[in-house]
């Protein structure tokens, strides 16, 4: 059984959470005492990231930190560089795109919890992640940061990393509120999207990250919608955000993301942070005075032009924020060895097995095992601009493969070179990655060194440099980089069993996908990569992961097909436009719909084991409140493994458009060989609902319906119908 604590719902609800009445009256309170100059103080930046509290009523100041993946270093006040100091490197945990890949409810709390222990323990009262902003072109520089295409499961994953995150008096700030799905013009681009996709696909992982996950504080993004800023649209942050889902908390603007004070003060938006703060470049004195939520704010409330009443509730948002996050004699951990487990763990069980004709495990008794790629070398911590990360350590997958076969010969060879050094933060590097020998002769040593060897384990795919996966630009194409598909065939050619482990936070196109011998997704495992990868070459783990989105065969086979909907385009008054013409169908519900064969679909993933479905059954065939679908599950192979049971709902016939199916439940079970397990999985009336945008409501009309039970959204094992 896989050993790692599980905080029930209840208990953490308790962790998470000063008493509310205690915490109302203490906003309460203390507004009731403070002048405006620190009403004005208290919601907007005194440094790069952090905002003053109260000195003359004992509040202290609001410390941010740049998460998701982990707590990143300390920089200078006014500066992005690094302070330099040597008693902050942390823990880096897998990419958020791994963790979705887990299905893993337990394990999703279990990651908040671990690394809010470390910002904790570095004083920092807000975690800036997670990220939730949904997979809706592959190419989106920041896809390995969010959770994947679908909604429903981005939520759930999100609002227990968030529990976790939030037992340790640590805000998470969920991100990006909202609909910035793509990095290229995202500082300006008015999305236009209607109100039933906005609903259906790009909203609900913050409701439930709101909601369910309980989040303190939610982070506005850059993009405009319906031509307004998102960090001044009142139609997001005040009618959705604080008036539909009920959200208490702060507010704050991604850094940069405010332009004026009439729009931040009268659009929701509670701190401002990041608005010239580069210190060098702005002479003015005072310069956070000078922001629009600082001095401009407090001339425009003194001369009636806006009205207190909107200050004050911004105070006590940021007040509010402040009280729970108060440490209250509880300090977190750094870097201890229940993070590094946590660490391994966490990557091992969000690594999806994609193909196997029977290579993998690696035995354990190799003699010589050829390691090829430069990702295998390559430190992956580093880069990704907002999630670097300065990590006491990072085992290299090439040290992973090397430690699990200590009496093996493990060769090293390149056989592909990127020209791109790896970021230069924090001055940090595992290895010297520079490269002479020319391409031919990389894959010329590649081919001579893989003679004779029991295994080739090729890691190839991304990297975190710009146009890759990677904060600020999206990727320059699907394909991989640096001619990897031509060596990869080459390689595959003389050894058709070689492993292929991609290393990417997003789907790459494989040409090569049906010519190798095994294909491992890995994702940016963080700290253990190597050890974590390692783990399930050898089988010392059962891979267990799923895909949290769609590998299509070519980009054109995707929903995102003209320039229209991406990248978009200058209209006639400059501004950048975005349409998302393809509305709900995003990921698999455009492939199912469409009858498009993707190279991998969305929930697939492979084990070493395999499990049997039984009959499936309904709790009732009419939805009352609730149903319930029941199946047993048995591990039919010779080794322990997880299986993720996933639920679909199709509505048979709408008098609207609907996806074939949309996933509404799903549930990870472990077994050991023989063992069966009845799987339970509830659902209610909103599963069946489209949004009504004409009438702003949820919909869930009379009618037949089917719950799918599968193991992927292809891989559908029951059909069971029902009626409304």
């Amino acid at each position: 059984m896989r050993k790692y604590l599980i905080i029930p719902a209840l208990l953490l609800a308790a962790v998470c959470c000063a008493p509310k009445d205690n915490v109302e009256s203490r906003v309460e309170s203390a507004l009731a005492q403070m002048t405006l100059d620190e009403k004005i103080a208290i919601i907007h930046a005194q440094s790069k990231f952090s905002s003053p509290g109260v000195p003359r009523l004992g509040i202290p100041e609001l410390w941010c930190d740049d998460g998701p993946h982990g707590v990143r270093p300390e920089t200078l006040w006014d500066k992005w560089a690094a302070a330099g100091h040597t008693n902050d490197s942390c823990t880096a945990y897998p990419s958020l795109t791994c963790l979705a890949a887990s299905w893993d409810r337990d394990l999703a709390r279990l990651y908040g919890r671990s690394v809010g222990e470390e910002a904790r323990y570095r004083g920092k009262n807000v975690l800036l992640g997670p990220g939730v902003n949904i997979c809706r072109t592959p190419l989106c520089g920041r896809n390995f940061e969010y959770m994947g295409e679908d909604p429903y499961l981005a939520g759930q994953l999100s609002a227990r990393y968030i529990q976790g995150v939030q037992s340790n008096n640590v805000a998470a700030c969920v991100k990006h509120f909202a609909l910035n799905n793509q990095e290229n013009h995202r500082l300006t681009a008015n999305v236009n999207v209607d109100d039933r996709t906005l609903y259906e696909i790009y909203l609900p992982a913050f409701k439930a990250a709101v909601q369910e996950g309980g989040a303190w504080s939610v982070m506005s993004a850059y993009n405009k919608y319906d031509r307004v800023f998102a960090s001044h649209n009142s139609r997001l942050l005040k009618d959705i955000l604080k008036d539909e889902w009920g959200f208490d908390g702060a507010v704050i603007s991604d850094w940069g993301a405010a332009h004026d004070t009439d729009g931040c003060a009268n659009g929701g938006l509670d701190l401002e942070y990041g608005s010239y703060t580069d210190g060098e470049a702005r002479t003015a004195p005072a310069a956070y005075d000078q922001y629009y939520m600082a001095q401009p704010y407090k001339a425009k409330i003194l001369s009636g032009e806006l009205p207190e009443s909107e200050l004050n509730d911004k105070a006590a948002r940021a007040l509010r924020l402040n009280f729970r996050t108060m440490a209250d004699g509880y300090h977190g951990s750094f870097l201890s060895p229940e993070h590094t487990a946590d660490c391994r763990m966490i990557g091992g069980e969000g690594i999806v097995l994609l193909r196997n004709e029977g290579v993998l495990p690696l035995k354990k008794d190799a003699a010589k095992i050829v390691v090829l790629g430069e990702n295998a070398i390559r430190p992956m911590v580093v880069g990704g601009s907002s999630s670097s990360l300065k990590a006491q350590h990072e085992v290299s997958p090439l040290q992973g493969i090397r430690n699990a076969f200590p009496d093996a010969e493990v060769i090293y060879e390149r056989a592909y070179y990127s020209g791109e050094p790896t970021p230069g933060d924090y001055n940090y590097s595992l290895y010297d990655i520079t490269e002479t020998r020319p391409a031919d002769k990389l894959l010329a040593d590649a081919l001579t060194a893989i003679e004779g060897a029991d295994y080739v384990v090729f890691i190839g795919g991304l990297n975190k440099n710009k146009g890759q996966d990677c904060e600020g630009r999206d990727r320059s194409s699907y394909g991989l980089p640096y001619g990897q598909d031509e060596v990869i065939a080459a390689i595959a050619a003389v050894r058709p069993d070689m492993v292929y482990v991609n290393i990417s936070g997003s789907p790459v196109a494989m040409p090569f996908a049906d010519k190798v011998g095994a294909i491992v997704q890995a994702w940016y495992l963080g700290s253990e990569t190597g050890n974590a990868l390692a783990d399930v070459l050898t089988g010392d783990v059962n891979p267990s992961g799923k895909l949290p989105f769609t590998f299509p065969v070519a980009l054109e086979d995707g929903p995102v097909k003209t320039e229209r909907q991406y990248p978009g385009y200058m209209d006639e008054d400059g501004i950048w436009q975005v349409h998302y013409d393809e509305g709900i169908y995003v990921g698999y519900r455009w492939y199912d719909t469409e009858g498009i064969k993707p190279l991998f679909p969305f929930g697939y993933g492979l084990s070493y084991t395999s499990f049997e479905y039984g009959k499936a059954r309904l709790s009732s065939k009419k939805m009352g409140q609730r149903l319930t679908v029941k199946v047993p599950v048995t591990n039919t192979g010779k080794v322990a493994g997880a299986e993720v049971v996933q639920l679909y709902i199709q509505d048979v016939e709408a008098s609207v458009d609907r996806p074939v199916k949309e996933l509404k439940g799903f549930e990870k079970v472990w077994l050991e060989p023989g063992e069966t397990k009845t799987v339970s999985i509830s659902f209610g009336r909103d599963a069946l609902s489209f949004f009504d945008a004409l009438n702003h409501c949820w919909v869930a009309e009379p009618g037949q319906f089917k719950a799918l039970v599968g193991a992927s959204s292809e891989d559908i094992r029951a059909e069971l119908e029902f009626s409304l």
